[in-house]
């Protein structure tokens, strides 16, 4: 048996197992395309804070944190403030909610839309979990695992599959380009191909970054491309304080606004800073530094400053990681398109959609496949109908 048959019904079977998950998948993945844009825009599109007055400055971030505390019962675990004058600053108080401040009075504006991030949640968990909840989630993860290492094996094996057998101008216009006025099987594969012509290489990548994801070795394996040692486990962190969690004694008000203020002169161009409040009086302030859309992990940096004092405990630019973490970093947001911008999610959002028209097409004609072979089988099995011919009486002898 010839490689391409060989790798054709290893394809075929895995692309009509996985079909109907992987089109989940792909579906989930339009609808996440700009999860991020459109809860900022649904969250603040209500709550811009222009300032009242020419050169007025943003209230110091202890002041911020109180007001929240006031309008809250609760403990904040982090502050987001972005460069943008009219943007309304972030309090958040554990995962769960984000309440939203005029940077300039203190004011408490809201919690932002509750039923868009409900609703983004959601599509998360079948983009995930297939809508799994509790310990059904285990089982649903191994079923989209395996489903991602299937998409990749049918993305690789499909630009196989798709390369001309003989090189002409013809035979790569009609698996290059769409073809109008086929019938319904030629078109579908017509379709199949010339999509995934066109959406092989970002769509490769898309996957590629989603195996890295869902399996803990082939992010290992990440680092040990680049020669490097597989960095050890996270320990478990503890689950931020929350509005039913007893408030921890710490120290909010005292050298919080020098360190923001040193935050702010580490990098010139900064587009938003988060400080993650720290739990005790000494411990270090942590700030998230970004100058990208926030899915760029090249253009974020973790600032830690020591609290008594204010000096540079750690810097951590995108530069200073190593190859394997900068590499892993960004396949995390390859997954995504974000690691581009706004470019790269249109990009993922288009391969997204043509993933889906990759399963359409490919389970229509895997059906149309079988209904010939059931019709081919059936008229091999039905029994030849013998015609005896019955003799004509001589009617010269009557």
């Amino acid at each position: 048996m010839k490689l391409r048959k060989i790798i054709f019904w290893v394809h075929l079977p895995i692309g009509v197992a996985a079909g109907i998950v992987i089109l989940i998948m792909c579906v989930t993945g339009v609808l996440l395309a700009y999860e991020k844009q459109i809860i900022s825009w649904a969250d603040t599109r209500h709550y811009r804070s222009a300032p009242p007055a020419t050169n007025t400055q943003r209230l110091p971030i202890e002041t911020l944190i109180a007001k929240a505390r006031d309008a809250r019962e609760g403990t904040p675990t982090a502050v987001t403030i972005k460069s943008d004058p009219l943007a309304p600053a972030e309090i958040a108080f554990g995962r769960e909610t984000t309440l939203f401040a005029n940077p300039y009075t203190g004011s408490i504006y809201g919690q932002g839309s509750p039923k868009v991030r409900a609703f983004f949640r959601g599509v998360t968990d079948w983009h995930r979990w297939l809508g799994a909840n509790g310990e059904n989630r285990n089982v649903a993860r191994a079923i989209t695992g395996a489903s991602n290492l299937g998409f990749l094996f049918l993305v690789m094996s499909g630009f196989y599959l798709w390369w001309p057998r003989n090189w002409n101008l013809k035979a790569l216009r009609n698996v290059t380009w769409f073809r109008r006025g086929l019938p319904a099987r030629a078109r579908d594969f017509n379709w199949h191909n010339v999509i995934g012509f066109w959406s092989a290489v970002p769509l490769f990548i898309v996957v590629l970054s989603a195996v890295v994801i869902s399996y803990t070795w082939a992010g290992n394996l990440v680092y040990r491309i680049v020669g490097e040692t597989t960095p050890a486990p996270r320990a478990n962190q503890p689950a931020p304080a929350s509005a039913n969690n007893e408030k921890p004694k710490v120290d909010l008000s005292n050298n919080l606004q020098p360190g923001w203020t040193r935050a702010e002169q580490q990098v010139s161009d900064w587009r938003s800073i988060t400080l993650q409040l720290p739990t005790s009086a000494t411990a270090p302030l942590t700030f998230n530094i970004d100058r990208g859309t926030g899915g760029q992990p090249q253009k974020r940096a973790q600032l830690v400053l020591d609290r008594p004092t204010g000096d540079v405990v750690r810097w951590e630019p995108f530069s200073s990681q190593t190859r394997g973490r900068q590499l892993r970093s960004i396949l995390r947001f390859a997954h995504t398109g974000e690691v581009a911008g706004i470019v790269g999610q249109t990009i993922a959002a288009l391969v997204s959609i043509g993933g889906a028209f990759l399963v359409i097409t490919g389970l229509a004609l895997a059906m149309r496949r079988l209904v010939a072979w059931l019709s081919r089988r059936a008229r091999s099995a039905k029994p030849a109908v013998i015609h005896v011919s019955t003799p004509v009486p001589d009617s010269a002898g009557d």
